[in-house]
């Protein structure tokens, strides 16, 4: 069987094609992107193909770029189809967001290439990922330290990016190449070892090769196995999704804790994993953090957290996982209604108030407050902390700095302007989520009780 018909097989396997697409390639001038041309221009009649050409100048080296774009113009010239050029500064995004070289090129480049399928038209974007990428990644993967989802490997579909020569090696692209006389360009950077991919290509793959002579396919076909299995949990991680979500910006996400705490960790661990990479401020977590996230949902307590990369936050609550990457902002000051709601945009928190007969239920301090109305002056206040701040935590029974109480609590200093502080005349009666004051408690002879709950509001 020969390549083609083997690009073809493979295109039918995983539906890459079914006839008369537009079809955007991803080219670099080098071997497998000048194959990959080829092949489509070969198969161009047989399926109705629309070909089109995009080169992506990552920044990195301006001394080869202006030569390979004139050859990836000049080879889209002989096929007779559209080229267009696009320019990216890898290093500039990499230093704002925080990626390596690597993962910058690749997020910038698949972004380049999105939007030239929609300025073009397009239905497909095919790149010229191989077998011997496929086999790579997965050790590098291996190396690395990952789980079921980075053994699935390259996918050969995923979104409308197709891989035709995916289940082809390289050797067999170079023999198509000399084959028919066709040109390429060699990347520099392929050839240098400070990637760990090239090392893994020049160092490693062929003492495994002498293990497993097969070892290409073989890995191939446990990626795929790991895709299979891959797409079954994925399934029960969407399901477990919809009743997970309580709300969601740019930069936060809140999930309800019940069902949070009822997964399993397989089904956990990925549900994270998705919600976090879906949204744009938190996609700093790494796979290492997730473990911490995890350990936060089943071994602590509410008010408890845990501090991630960039500044990122994840919060347990009474009922809900909060994880953020807001700054925390200084409370500004205001009246308590009573009975009534009123909401602390700067804490994300909305307190409900309202007055009842004494009943024995007393608060923890954390989600819910309760006082004995007759010994408050009215209006209570909210506010953010001053210095000099003290007050009598319950259980205590003694005076405490507010300062001393933050820092046995191991409240962060970013964040202490961010807790609100009940006050009643010139006393704190409440650090809000924390504990309250011991003077203004309920006894079992309060007649009327002043009771809070707290509920995080929306997302400011």
């Amino acid at each position: 069987m020969d390549i083609i018909e083997k690009v073809t097989r493979t295109i039918r396997k995983y539906n890459m094609l079914s006839g008369g697409e537009r079809v955007l390639v991803a080219l670099s001038g080098g071997p497998d992107s000048v194959c990959l041309l080829d092949i489509l221009n070969e198969l161009k009649e047989q399926w109705g193909l629309f070909l089109s050409a995009l080169y992506i100048d990552h920044g990195l080296r301006p001394e080869e770029t202006p030569e390979e774009i004139e050859f990836c113009k000049n080879i889209s010239r002989q096929y007779g189809i559209e080229f267009n050029a696009i320019s990216v500064k890898v290093k500039d995004y990499a230093g704002q967001t925080g990626l390596t070289i690597q993962e910058a090129a690749r997020v910038l480049r698949y972004h380049c290439l999105e939007q030239e399928a929609i300025r073009t038209d397009a239905d497909r974007i095919a790149t010229g990922h191989h077998l011997d990428d496929q086999a790579e990644t997965i050790v590098m993967r291996l190396i690395r330290g990952t789980g079921r989802k980075g053994l699935s490997g390259i996918p050969p579909v995923r979104g409308r990016v197709i891989r035709p020569l995916i289940e082809i090696p390289r050797d067999e692209i170079e023999a198509y190449l000399s084959r028919k006389g066709l040109q390429y360009i060699v990347d520099s950077s392929n050839l240098k070892d400070e990637y760990l991919r090239n090392r893994i290509r020049r160092e490693v793959m062929p003492v495994l090769k002498r293990f497993n002579p097969n070892l290409l396919k073989t890995l191939s076909r446990t990626a795929q196995i790991m895709r299979e299995e891959d797409d079954f949990i994925n399934l029960s991680v969407h399901k477990a999704l919809m009743r997970l979500i309580s709300r969601k910006t740019d930069d936060t996400v809140e999930l309800f804790l019940s069902p949070l705490e009822a997964l399993h960790r397989v089904v956990l661990r990925r549900a994270l994993l998705r919600v976090i990479d879906e949204t744009r401020g938190l996609r700093s977590v790494k796979m290492e953090n997730i473990e911490d996230i995890i350990d936060l949902i089943e071994k602590g307590k509410t008010g408890d957290r845990v501090y991630l990369p960039g500044g990122i936050r994840a919060i347990r609550s009474y009922s809900t996982l909060v994880i953020t990457a807001r700054k925390p902002q200084r409370v500004q000051e205001c009246e308590l209604k009573v009975p009534g709601e009123t909401v602390i945009k700067e804490a994300g928190i909305v307190l409900i108030s309202n007055v009842e007969e004494n009943r024995g239920h007393y608060g923890d301090g954390k989600e819910m407050a309760c006082f004995d109305l007759d010994l408050l002056s009215f209006p209570l206040r909210i506010r953010a902390r001053r210095e000099g701040d003290y007050f009598y935590p319950f259980g205590l029974g003694k005076r405490k700095k507010l300062q001393d109480f933050f820092v046995d609590e191991k409240v962060p200093r970013d964040e202490r302007d961010s807790v609100p502080l009940l006050v009643s005349g010139s006393d704190i009666i409440w650090v809000v989520g924390y504990r309250i004051d011991d003077r203004y408690r309920v006894s079992p002879s309060t007649e009327r009780v002043l009771r809070i709950r707290v509920r995080l509001s929306r997302f400011q």
